[in-house]
């Protein structure tokens, strides 16, 4: 825990250096790379070996969501050379031309990211020309087996009266709507106007059992045994199961969202080999590995899964889960209206 608080205090660091250096007009030198990621999603001291094996100076600024990164990224206010969007949106990004080709040729180490992510990443980047995957997960239920009584095998028991003020909900758009989407049984990207009016009211109807709408707040509330019941990423899952044994997670029978993280560089960005260097530095099996124990979430990189000793861990159904075992989706993007008629609906959902 020590070492995490350490490193987030690094990234701080990080953070207000991107800020002077975003306002400087003499921070345009060949050795540097200004970075945009989420939070907690790499671990330091990778960034500290990158510069000291290429003289390259990581600045590096973070974000909560896709809906925050995107307008910074379209608004070209900061020259970032190097971001981690969600696959659906990078197709937005890729549509609305904010992101240049990566010269794969400078990325060998792309070899180590298995083939089944690539074909995955095909979905929202036809041709792996925009994008490389960096980390990868699904979204489920974690539950406190101390506070639950019930069998937590769906959905459905996130509108279950008994847990009242006990439930954590994702701050997210697309992922709130999409527990109540495949809840009754529809896709998590439909554009139905009534099946998007029925998980609308649906999420009203839930709303006075949830005790929050959070973004990274669930795992530490779910280890502090502040509520029984958390919407969550795989990835903070395996996190949240390290601090407190009494969590577990569960992938709901009606399905779920697999997503991918990956790393674009944006049109305006002014250091691209460095970016690229930057993204190989990562491909490799020691890097991969060593962001995947800091930051737990799934790694595509096949050698760096040979590197963890842990077996429970290499083997285990929330880091690596067989993916044919169960109902998957990715999330596409829907295009500008139906984004815009969504993000209304969740309003009127926080609203209600």
């Amino acid at each position: 825990m020590i070492k995490r608080i350490f490193s987030v205090l690094m990234l701080a660091v990080f953070a207000l250096t991107l800020a002077s250096c975003a306002s400087s007009e003499g921070s345009t030198g060949d050795d540097v790379l200004y970075v945009y990621n989420w939070g907690e999603y790499i671990d330091p001291e990778v960034l500290t070996m990158f510069t000291d094996e290429t003289g390259i100076e990581v600045v590096y600024d973070e974000f909560e969501t896709n809906e925050i990164m995107y307008p910074k990224i379209e608004a070209g206010a900061v020259n970032y050379d190097l971001v981690c969007p969600s696959d659906y949106m990078i197709s937005k990004m890729i549509e609305n031309d904010l992101l240049q080709e990566i010269n794969m040729d400078n990325i060998p180490n792309r070899e180590n990211i298995g083939e089944d992510y690539w074909k995955n990443a095909e979905s929202y980047d036809p041709g792996n020309i925009y994008s490389v995957p960096y980390v990868w997960g699904t979204v489920g239920i974690l539950y406190n087996k101390t506070m639950v009584s019930d069998p937590v095998d769906s959905w459905g028991i996130l509108w279950n009266e008994k847990y009242k003020d006990e439930i954590i909900m994702q701050d997210s758009v697309r992922d709130a709507f999409m527990v109540a989407e495949r809840y009754l049984g529809y896709s998590m990207n439909t554009t139905d106007e009534d099946e998007l009016q029925e998980a609308k009211e649906l999420l009203q109807e839930q709303k006075h059992l949830v005790q929050a709408y959070v973004v990274d707040q669930v795992r530490d509330k779910m280890i502090g045994n502040e509520a029984a019941l958390g919407v969550i990423y795989s990835g903070e899952a395996i996190y949240t199961q390290r601090e407190n044994p009494d969590l577990e997670y569960v992938i709901p029978k009606e399905g779920t969202n697999v997503w991918i993280d990956a790393w674009v560089i944006p049109r305006n960005a002014k250091h691209k080999e460095n970016a690229e260097k930057f993204i190989n530095f990562l491909c490799r099996p020691d890097i991969a590995y060593l962001n995947f124990d800091y930051i737990t979430y799934s790694t595509p990189n096949i050698p760096a899964r040979d590197l963890i000793e842990d077996e429970d861990i290499r083997n285990s159904p929330i880091a690596f889960p067989v993916l044919s075992d169960y109902d998957l989706e990715a999330y596409t993007y829907l295009g500008e209206k139906a984004d815009r008629h969504l993000s209304a609906l969740w309003r009127e959902v926080k609203s209600y």
